[in-house]
C-alpha cells in the first residue's frame, strides 16, 4: 500500500468514524424523551435496572447466535470498568441524581461529558489533541453549561439547597465514570469491535443487574401505559444496546476525543425530540446556541 493509499484509507476510517458517532449520538439523543414517557408508571431506579437486565438478555442471545469467542483474561478489566461505567454507574446515578435535581438541571453536566471522554481517551489511549482542540471543545462545553443553567434557572435561583448539592455531586461522578466508561469502551473496541465490547460488558452486570431488576420491580404491571412500554423498550434496546454499536465503533474509528464531541450535539436533539413527541416548546435561543454548539464540533474535529 503507498503512502498516498494509506493516508486514503484513514480517511475513510475516520469519516466512517464521524458517522457512526453521529448515529451513536442520535439513537443517544432519544433517550431522554423515552425515560420521561417511561418514568411516568415506572419507578426510575426499576427503569434503569430492567433496561440493562433486558439489554443483557438480548446481548447474550446475540453472542451466542454468532458464536463469539469470549474475551481474553487481560480484556477482562477493560469490560468490568465499560460495565461499571456505562452499563450500571452512569443510568443508576443519574437515576437517583434526577431525585434531587430536575432534568433540566442534569444537563448542565452532560455538557462537561465530551470533555471527560477527551481527557480518559488521552488518559487511556494514545491520543494528543492540539491546543485548538480543547480552545473549541471548552467553547462548546460552555454554551451547553450556560443554555442548561438558563433553562435551569440556576443563575437566578440562590444558593443550592442540600437535596440539590446531593443530586449535583451524584451527577458529576456520573459524568466520569461515564466518559471512563465511553473512553475504555473505544480503546477495547479498536480490538473486539464495538458491538461486542457492549455485549460482553452487558452480560458481566448480568449478576448485579438481573437480582435487582427483580427486588425493584413494582407490585403489579397492570397500570402501565402503552407509552411507558414504549420508553422501556426504546432505553433497553437502542439506549443499552444499539446506541453503543455505532457509538464505540465511531469512538475507535475517528478518534475518541474528536468524535466524543459530538455528545455536545446531543442534549438538543434530544430537546427536538421531546418537542415533537411531548410538545415541549423549542424557541429560537436553543436554535441558535445549537447552530453555535455545531460551530465548536467542527472546529474540534478538525483539529483534534
Amino acid at each position: 500500500m503507498t503512502l498516498t493509499e494509506e493516508s486514503g484509507f484513514q480517511m475513510n476510517s475516520k469519516n466512517s468514524g464521524w458517522i457512526n458517532g453521529f448515529i451513536g449520538m442520535l439513537i443517544f439523543s432519544g433517550s431522554l424523551p423515552a425515560t420521561r414517557i417511561a418514568v411516568a408508571d415506572f419507578d426510575p431506579v426499576f427503569l434503569t435496572l430492567a433496561r440493562a437486565s433486558i439489554a443483557a438478555l438480548l446481548a447474550l442471545v446475540v453472542l451466542k447466535a454468532f458464536a463469539v469467542k469470549r474475551p481474553v483474561k487481560g480484556d477482562l478489566v477493560s469490560l468490568i470498568v465499560v460495565s461499571f461505567g456505562v452499563v450500571i454507574g452512569f443510568p443508576l446515578l443519574t437515576a437517583y441524581a434526577l431525585q434531587y435535581i430536575p432534568t433540566t438541571q442534569s444537563i448542565v453536566f452532560v455538557g462537561l461529558l465530551p470533555l471527560m471522554t477527551a481527557i480518559f481517551g488521552i488518559l487511556r489511549g494514545d491520543e494528543r489533541p492540539g491546543p485548538a482542540f480543547w480552545i473549541f471543545s471548552c467553547l462548546g462545553s460552555g454554551l451547553v453549561i450556560g443554555f442548561a443553567l438558563s433553562l435551569s434557572g440556576v443563575t437566578s435561583a440562590g444558593p443550592l439547597s442540600p437535596e440539590a448539592l446531593i443530586g449535583c455531586a451524584l451527577m458529576l461522578v456520573a459524568i466520569v465514570v461515564c466518559g471512563l466508561g465511553y473512553a475504555e469502551g473505544a480503546r477495547l473496541s479498536r480490538r473486539l469491535g464495538g458491538w461486542q465490547v457492549i455485549s460482553w460488558a452487558l452480560v458481566l452486570s448480568m449478576p448485579i443487574t438481573l437480582p435487582l431488576t427483580y427486588v425493584s420491580r413494582p407490585e403489579s404491571f397492570a397500570g402501565q401505559g402503552q407509552l411507558a412500554w414504549f420508553g422501556l423498550a426504546y432505553v433497553s434496546l437502542f439506549s443499552m444496546l444499539l446506541g453503543f454499536v455505532f457509538w464505540y465503533r465511531g469512538l475507535a474509528q475517528g478518534g475518541i476525543a474528536a468524535v466524543g464531541q459530538l455528545q455536545l450535539l446531543q442534549p438538543f436533539f434530544g430537546l427536538v425530540l421531546a418537542a415533537v413527541l411531548l410538545q415541549e416548546t423549542v424557541g429560537w435561543a436553543m436554535v441558535l446556541v445549537a447552530a453555535a454548539v455545531a460551530l465548536c464540533v467542527t472546529g474540534a474535529k478538525r483539529f483534534a
